[in-house]
């Protein structure tokens, strides 16, 4: 009979630890890194993500913002030298300009505004990820339809998927919900102009989200093509992979121009 025991207290710094080898194992392997590739591990922790990804032989940024794991950390990989130690937010810390690759469990608190630093900007170094994010948070953006311009753009731009749930108990202490292995890889179809073209097409959308799309979009497609792509639905009920073909129709008509991306897209500061 399983017990009724008391579940433990959170840590002092408000964080579940995610104490599940296979989960874990899962996470790194699933990353598929080799020698001198650059990852990120967000929320290190006392570094139960950190060390497995050291043995892969990538160079590993752990990323804390708690004093006391930072020495924990400090102290358990003084002789690794492919490991560095990084006391800073995840949410302000300077992101590598060169490649590199995620793999952490993000606190949940703060899943947003990290996914708002690597999904939004045009560019940059980010490639890829492995992350584990609270359940809910994971089948929204997983979801073939987008309810916000933010979930659209990026999953428009990247493959997000759920590799599997993890259950509250691989967590120390288990936190009240569910968390999902989520992979994120980005498209290699959509480049910079197609890109241009989502945002203009995606930013009017949703900036009239109960209106049909197609209206909304007059003036920056043709009707045919959006009356035969969108029909009468408004945009959180069209399909992603509706947005992304006319995407890619008018980024191969060279006669169209999209408007230059906004400065803090390409930046990647907070959509509204």
């Amino acid at each position: 009979m399983r017990s009724h025991s008391r579940r433990p207290a959170a840590t002092s710094s408000g964080v579940h630890l995610l104490s599940d080898h296979r989960v874990i194992d899962g996470l790194v392997r699933a990353a598929d890194l080799g020698d001198d590739d650059l990852v990120i591990d967000f929320g290190a922790g006392p570094g139960t993500i950190t060390a497995p990804l050291a043995h892969t032989g990538a160079r590993v940024l752990a990323v804390e913002r708690d004093a006391r794991f930072v020495d924990a950390l400090r102290r358990r990989f003084a002789t690794r030298p492919s490991v560095r130690v990084v006391h800073e937010d995840l949410r302000t810390v300077r992101l590598p300009r060169r490649s590199f690759s995620v793999v952490a469990s993000i606190p949940f608190a703060v899943s947003t505004p990290l996914l708002r630093r690597l999904l939004t900007p045009v560019g940059g170094g980010f490639s890829r990820a492995e992350l584990v994010v609270e359940w809910g948070l994971a089948k929204r953006l997983t979801a073939a339809y987008a309810r916000d311009l933010e979930s659209a753009w990026w999953s428009s731009r990247f493959t997000l998927t759920v590799r599997r749930r993890v259950p509250a108990r691989c967590f120390s202490p288990a936190p009240r919900v569910d968390a999902a292995h989520l992979a994120v890889r980005p498209r290699s179809d959509v480049d910079r102009r197609t890109a241009a073209v989502l945002w203009a097409l995606l930013s009017a959308a949703y900036d009239r989200p109960r209106d049909r799309a197609r209206t909304a979009l007059n003036g920056l497609a043709p009707r045919r093509l959006t009356h035969r792509l969108l029909g009468e639905k408004p945009a959180p009920e069209i399909h992603i992979g509706q947005w992304l073909t006319m995407a890619r129709i008018l980024s191969a008509d060279r006669s169209v121009v999209p408007p230059p991306l906004p400065a803090d897209v390409v930046r990647g500061a907070t959509l509204p």
